[in-house]
This record gives structure tokens, C-alpha cells and sequence, in this order.
């Protein structure tokens, strides 16, 4: 007990809502392992650390779309990551399965780079944070339950 009730009662989500920010950027980070011991641990209410979590790691997914958006001014120069042809291939690959394909956005290895994808391809933020919240919100659904 800090002696400050509001942090004594706050931190477990805040440190959710860290944890899984982290692990939606390109960062390696399992942020379901902090849920699944919060959880175990009684440390905070489940509903309280699936909003924190879910939070937290759509807001990595946007900092993820937001710098593809600004990388994509740097097209053409030799250090940009992605070649031309890589930008077309995903855009029609984009085009073919719409933004529903960012409902797997939670998948490791391939989420996060999706949603920095999206973000050159400028997919518009709204239908991007409609469909990665769903998926990842899901996701957190399923890891609670299971436990």
C-alpha cells in the first residue's frame, strides 16, 4: 500500500495497459502472459484488465499505423523499407480482402507489421480502429475466459 489509494487500486492497469501497448508495436513484448498473472493474481477486476489491455495494445497498433503513414513520404528513397512492388502486392491484397483482414491484427509476428501496413497503404483511422479493437478485444476475451 503506496498510502495513495488511487495508485494502490490504478496500477495493475496501468501496467496492463503498458504492457500491452508495447507488444502491438515492433517491439518483441507477450503481453498476454501480464494479463493472464494479473488475472490469476486477483490483481484487478477481468473486465477492468481486458479494457486496460485492449486499450493499451490498440493504441500500439495506431503509433504502428501512424508511422507507416508518415514513412510513406519517404517512399523512393533507398532505406525505405518497402519496395514498389511490395506497396502494390498489398494494396491489392488490401483491396481483395478489405479491412476486415485487420481483425487478425492480434496475430503474432504478422499483426503488428499489418498494422504499420495499413498505415502506407493509408487505410482511413476509423475502420482501422473499429476492426484492430475488435480483433485484439477478442483476443483478450478469449485469454480471460480461458483462464
Amino acid at each position: 500500500m503506496s498510502g495513495w489509494p488511487l495508485i494502490d487500486v490504478a496500477w495493475p492497469y496501468a501496467v496492463m495497459c503498458a504492457s500491452a501497448f508495447v507488444s502491438a508495436t515492433l517491439l518483441p513484448f507477450a503481453s498476454e502472459a501480464v494479463l493472464a498473472a494479473q488475472i490469476k493474481g486477483g490483481l484487478g477486476s477481468v473486465v477492468g484488465l481486458v479494457t486496460a489491455a485492449t486499450i493499451g495494445n490498440v493504441g500500439g497498433s495506431t503509433l504502428n499505423w501512424w508511422m507507416g503513414r508518415v514513412l510513406r513520404q519517404f517512399e523512393g528513397r533507398r532505406w525505405f523499407p518497402f519496395k514498389p512492388t511490395s506497396i502494390v502486392a498489398a494494396t491489392e491484397r488490401f483491396q481483395r480482402y478489405g479491412v476486415w483482414v485487420l481483425l487478425l491484427a492480434w496475430l503474432p509476428v504478422i499483426g503488428d507489421p499489418l498494422t504499420l501496413v495499413a498505415g502506407v497503404l493509408r487505410v482511413p483511422l476509423v475502420p482501422f480502429l473499429v476492426f484492430v479493437t475488435l480483433g485484439k478485444a477478442a483476443r483478450y476475451v478469449v485469454i480471460a475466459f480461458i483462464l
